[in-house]
């Protein structure tokens, strides 16, 4: 029995190795011939036969063992599916040629239990003559499973069955093992020691690190490049600072309260320079380098559309000359026109500047009123909001105990309904389990169906199978000369051979390249005239803008004398009234703050007078810069 025992643990350990997916069973087979030398002749020929059968009916073996763990083994180990496979290949394969009674030492030298479950289902004659053999037959023909498999098995029951039942008997009879008393713990003494005295231990060597490297000097220095574009930087800074310095002197100078006719005070000038030159002085008195000018670079596109433009405007140059020799009249009228408007919209644009100020000055004078007024009408509101206040807190304190009384009702549905939920959970089981009884019945007949299905579908495998199988004992012709030379014969126009068709190709292909050639040829020619025909637009554009640069810088600067020159002061009727309101506004204010003192719990705190004068010149400066903008957008336009 223990001779058995081991053949069997090594087929289930070498089947515990086997990967369908990977490995080949005649592959498999032969390396495990070649791990199995040192045993002997008799237990490798009984381990490679049992092992090459599993491997070659794995499938019909794999039914049976997968029913068995669904429908009778839920308790036993998915480990132990090798082992069933092994038991059912020796019953239903190697019973006749082993015998019953090496049959029974072999299963004697296995687990007792498993296998009385496992032969009990295996030699159920219910399962036999049922569902295995319709598996099966779907596999195999229905009459070779009968005639070699079902009926053997068939034969063998009466043995079988004695065999299950002495097994049952045995697992019965079988002594529990006996229960050792628990040993009871006795005390001993300590036997301790004296320690001994601690060894000094011997100290480590220092480990000798390597000598690091230098830190480079580019960690703490930073590099040129960085530099030069700081220098760059305050370079334009200082520039601007410049530029903006100048622009807010010729503010000033207009900006002076002076009488008509007299000149501007040099003194006034001077302080408004030392009042700008603090905020703009501040950045240390350092070289700077100018950057070099870069020329920019223009796609074709950009040197299309500017050359375009430049060219139209020759063209409307040359018809204005050409209508001025055909006697048409000149523009010096029209421009005289032009310039008064322009003119008088600078007038208008300066008195629509100062009514905003001055709207903004009366807006401040009317919100500070509102602000009094409003805070007359939020102490109101406040008192008004206090007694609202009282009154909603009686109201919640009733609204409270209405909604205690309420709970207490609920609580007493809540347990009236508990009452009858017993009686609804009856009704339900009893609903459910008429249901469960109405699906078992359709199961059974949806079954019944299926394999009345499968069985229909057999009988249809097999005629395909035996239709296939006199097509391939037909004799074939398997092949065919073919003459490259020879030409088909079909009746078609231009027919021709397969020799004389690749030589047609071979002459298209080299007219093909030669074409290729040609027109690759014309695009570097075009592409060539292109290029010198950008280069000249290119040196065209520069003069032109050349040209154009002269004309703007002449413009900019009538523009900057006619803006410098001063003019006479405003006069307006909007400027006028809007100058009364503003007295009345804050003669209200007053007289309101003197009548009804509002005692503020905490006021705000006022800013320094040096602090809203330069906000004041800030908004200057703004506006006049946003005004310079306008006139270098009209004089680009003009």
């Amino acid at each position: 029995m223990a001779y058995y025992g081991k053949c069997i643990e090594t087929v289930i350990e070498q089947l515990n190795k086997f990967k369908p997916e990977k490995d080949i069973p005649e592959q498999f087979l032969e390396a495990a011939s070649t791990s199995l030398q040192t045993l002997s002749p008799q237990k490798q020929a009984f381990i490679l036969e049992v092992l090459s059968g599993c491997l070659e009916y794995r499938k019909l073996l794999a039914v049976v063992v997968d029913a068995f763990y669904v429908r009778a083994g839920w308790l036993c180990r998915r480990a132990d599916y090798n082992l069933f496979e092994v038991i059912c290949y020796l019953a239903t394969f190697q019973l006749d040629e082993l015998g019953f009674q090496l049959f029974s030492d072999i299963i004697r030298s296995q687990p007792l239990d498993k296998m009385c479950k496992f032969l009990g289902f295996l030699f159920n004659p219910l399962s036999l003559c049922s569902w295995i053999k319709d598996e099966w037959s779907l596999i195999y023909e229905t009459a070779h499973v009968s005639e070699n498999w079902i009926d053997p098995l068939m034969r063998w029951q009466p043995e079988v069955q004695e065999l299950i039942k002495q097994l049952e008997k045995v697992i019965t009879n079988r002594s529990p093992l006996p229960k050792t008393k628990a040993k009871v713990t006795e005390p001993k003494e300590f036997n301790l020691t004296v320690p001994r005295p601690r060894a000094i231990p011997v100290p480590e060597p220092v480990p000798v690190m390597n000598k690091p490297k230098p830190i480079p000097r580019s960690t703490y220095h930073p590099p040129k490049e960085q530099e030069q574009l700081e220098m760059t930087r305050r370079y334009n800074r200082w520039k601007a600072e410049e530029l903006l310095l100048k622009v807010n002197i010729e503010e000033m100078r207009c900006a002076v309260p002076r009488s008509r006719g007299t000149p501007l005070v040099q003194g006034s000038e001077k302080k408004l320079q030392l009042r700008f030159m603090p905020r703009i002085l501040k950045t240390p008195k350092l070289t700077f380098y100018k950057p070099n000018n870069v020329p920019v670079k223009l796609n074709t596109a950009a040197i299309l559309r500017e050359g375009s433009l430049y060219q139209r405007q020759v063209e409307k140059e040359l018809q204005r000359v050409d209508k001025l020799v055909d006697g048409a009249g000149d523009f010096s009228e029209f421009l005289e026109w032009q310039k008064k408007m322009q003119a008088k919209d600078q007038e208008e644009a300066l008195a629509a500047g100062e009514c905003r100020r001055l709207q903004g000055k009366l807006s401040r004078e009317e919100a500070i009123l509102a602000r009094q007024l409003l805070r007359q009408g939020n102490k109101q509101k406040a008192d008004q909001k206090k007694e609202e206040m009282a009154e909603l807190m009686q109201q919640c304190a009733e609204r409270r105990l209405q909604e205690e009384r309420s709970m207490k009702e609920l609580v007493e549905q809540v347990i009236e309904v508990q009452k009858n939920v017993k009686m609804a959970q009856m009704k339900l089981l009893k609903g459910r389990r008429h249901i469960v009884q109405e699906v078992i019945e359709e199961t059974r007949e949806l079954l019944q169906r299926s394999t009345e299905a499968a069985k229909e579908e057999q009988k249809r495998r097999c005629e395909l199978i035996a239709q296939h199988r006199a097509l391939e004992t037909q004799p074939m012709r398997k092949g065919k000369l073919v003459d490259l030379t020879q030409i088909p014969g079909y009746g078609l126009e231009g027919e021709m051979s397969v020799v004389e068709l690749r030589e047609r190709l071979a002459l298209l292909k080299e007219t093909q390249q030669r074409e290729e050639e040609e027109k690759r040829d014309q695009i570097i020619q075009a592409k060539r005239a292109r290029s010198q025909g950008l280069q000249n637009m290119v040196e065209q554009i520069s003069l032109c803008r050349a040209a154009m640069g002269r004309s703007a810088a002449l413009r900019w600067e009538q523009k900057k004398a006619q803006s410098a020159a001063p003019g006479p002061p405003s006069q307006d009727e909007r400027v006028l009234e809007l100058r009364r309101r503003i007295e009345e506004s804050a003669a209200e204010r007053r007289k309101q703050a003197a009548s009804v003192p509002i005692s503020a719990p905490r006021a705000p705190r006022p800013k320094p007078r040096a602090q809203l004068e330069s906000r004041h010149w800030v908004e200057l400066q703004q506006s006049r810069e946003r005004r310079l903008r306008a006139l270098q957008r009209s004089c680009v336009d003009t």
